[in-house]
């Protein structure tokens, strides 16, 4: 079954069949030094989660954070078949419509738990445009049961495709071959604050596109025609399939591939170590300002 491959609204999400549809409860604390919690999301889904919701937590599940290592940032990517597992315990099944949520209308870990699942070739996955918020707002039901559901054996292989290292990143911006987009917050990009990281700045080439342009006042998406607009002018002359983005830890960066997609814009990468994994390397140039 396949009913969005990008965004889902709450009203829809609330009447797919039970037997044809999987929640992902992707609920997380992104917040800085001294004010995360990396356990909230766990507590928030034992509290009130959507009905039949699964649990996939940012670091545990859609990260490798038992092997850390300074040049693949600080949410590095888990491998295929970690992300297999998890899929195999959640009881996915390729007929399956999977809509996913997060608390911060998509922003967070459902957006990168989306990326990690096109990256693996499954396309019937949507985010729960709104998140968590929305489908408080609309009144739907709620429940704080763990489901148990039946175990599968599922394989995937991820499309090296869809991201890009370093080198290639560095050789593609400096020759005008690739487009940079960096998804923090403005201050982040320009260097004038770091709170997360040992170095302000951004990579040289690179045009900022904060993440938080995507949502509109009431934190969903803007209109598709809206993106495309917004989208067109920060990458011109460039087309999406150009276009590789980043942020501070490869998370948020999610969000802007999901909104292109979203608008039609589809064929961007990711450079997942992003900027934590840039700055890992002294040698690699930083720049401030403007760009």
């Amino acid at each position: 079954m396949l009913i969005s491959r990008t965004l889902i609204d709450a009203a829809t999400a609330a009447h797919l069949p039970a037997h044809g549809v999987l929640f992902v409860d992707a609920r997380f604390d992104l917040n800085q030094p001294g004010g995360r919690d990396p356990g909230k999301g766990d507590q928030d889904y034992a509290s009130s989660h959507v009905p039949g919701a699964v649990r996939a937590d940012l670091d545990r599940d859609l990260a490798d954070m038992a092997t850390p290592s300074l040049g693949r940032g600080r949410h590095p990517l888990p491998s295929a078949a970690s992300f297999s597992a998890w899929l195999s315990h959640a009881g996915w099944r390729p007929d399956l419509q999977v809509v996913v949520y997060d608390a911060a209308g998509g922003s967070l870990a459902a957006a990168r738990f989306w990326w990690l699942a096109r990256l693996a070739g499954i396309d019937n996955v949507a985010v729960l445009d709104g998140g968590w918020p929305a489908w408080l707002a609309a009144g739907l039901p709620t429940d704080n049961v763990v489901p148990l559901r039946e175990p599968t054996a599922v394989h995937v292989v991820f499309d090296e495709s869809g991201t890009v290292n370093a080198d290639e990143l560095a050789e593609g911006v400096a020759s005008g071959r690739l487009l940079l987009l960096d998804a923090r917050a403005a201050p982040r990009y320009r260097g004038e604050v770091e709170p997360l990281d040992p170095v302000a700045g951004h990579v040289p080439g690179a045009r900022n596109r904060p993440f938080s342009e995507n949502l509109d006042g009431e934190g969903r998406f803007r209109s598709p025609e809206e993106l495309a607009r917004a989208f067109k002018a920060a990458i011109a002359p460039h087309p999406a399939e150009d276009v590789v983005h980043m942020c501070g830890s490869g998370v948020t960066a999610c969000h802007n591939l999901l909104a292109m997609e979203y608008a039609g814009l589809c064929g961007s990468r990711l450079y997942a170590p992003s900027w934590s994994g840039w700055v890992s390397d002294p040698s690699r140039a930083v720049a401030t300002g403007e760009g």
